[in-house]
């Protein structure tokens, strides 16, 4: 796994590309054994935003190499080049390990890299890659996926974990650490942890729980059952779950965890409240439930959560 290749074409992002190239084109200096050998392999020249890129080799040389990293593709309303997607395709079935940062995932998806396997995406693209890919098992809620020959991450930052956590399997921990202590980044992210995003209210006004959802959220800190849903709604519980999937993508119970989960990310951000007034303040009662559920859902505990995510005004 000593040769990484780039495989870049125009309408990559220049972040993720710059992640790779970063972590793979150069040893840090306390490195001693030997290190990648990185090529960029493209059409020449490459657009990537605004910049211009001039690749090493023609996409046709993936295939020698050992590793092959996709960044991320811009436009994902757009089908990725048959030229890379072939290449790609051909890279794995010589044996290279293949992985994809952010939305590099849809051209493993169009080569059939992911048919069968758990992937991952960034958050805003997984229904989207379900949708045109459905034999590919997209997870939403994790960093990274590792499936040894094929791997995936979520994006931007989680670019970063995916580089790190392949040095770590080539040169081990010690140095993968020193790596991410050069690039002052958090030398370990579990592939598992979950990415940190929020859950968007379902946009309709104009379907039968238009009113319930915001009547819901006034009574978070409060024991909400279906029954008290679908009796503010005037339905029955089984109206109002048909109703809940086809309009929130989930169940009326699920829904409002989420919700309560959400209103714990923002009183962790903003205020200095216990993890027990929290707890409270979101119907989870205690902050041993708290924080069950939320790390459940979030992939770490409330503390870790608050200090990663705190703004100025809510510090001490």
């Amino acid at each position: 796994m000593d040769t990484v290749a780039l495989a870049v074409t125009d309408g990559m992002l220049h972040f993720e590309l710059s992640v790779a190239y970063e972590i793979f084109g150069s040893a840090p200096d306390a490195v001693t054994t030997p290190w990648y050998r990185l090529s960029v392999c493209g059409p020449a020249p490459v657009r990537v935003g605004r910049f211009l890129l001039e690749p090493d080799h023609g996409l046709d040389r993936l295939r020698y190499a050992g590793t092959v990293i996709v960044p991320g593709w811009a436009d994902v309303d757009v089908d990725p080049p048959a030229d890379l997607v072939d290449a790609v395709r051909a890279a794995h079935k010589a044996g290279a390990r293949v992985a994809s940062l952010c939305t590099g995932a849809f051209v493993l998806a169009a080569a059939g890299l992911l048919d069968g396997r758990r992937a991952t995406t960034h958050w805003a693209h997984t229904d989207l890659l379900t949708d045109r890919h459905p034999r590919v098992s997209v997870d939403p809620d994790v960093l990274y996926v590792d499936n040894g020959s094929v791997l995936t991450s979520a994006g931007k930052a989680a670019a970063l974990d995916l580089c790190l956590h392949l040095v770590r399997l080539d040169h081990g921990s010690s140095i993968a650490n020193t790596v991410a202590r050069r690039l002052v980044v958090p030398p370990h992210r579990d592939g598992g942890q979950a990415q940190f995003v929020t859950t968007p209210l379902p946009a309709r006004t104009d379907h039968p729980l238009a009113a319930l959802f915001p009547w819901a959220l006034e009574r978070l800190d409060r024991p909400l059952s279906v029954e008290d849903l679908a009796r503010q709604a005037r339905m029955s519980s089984r109206t109002l779950g048909r109703h809940f999937r086809s309009v929130a993508g989930t169940t009326p119970l699920r829904w409002l965890l989420t919700q309560r989960i959400r209103r714990a990310q923002e009183l962790l951000e903003t205020t200095d409240d216990t993890v027990d007034a929290i707890a409270s303040a979101t119907g989870m009662g205690t902050a041993t439930t708290l924080r069950r559920h939320f790390n459940r859902a979030v992939g770490v505990p409330p503390d870790s959560y608050r200090r990663t995510f705190r703004s100025p005004a809510g510090r001490l």
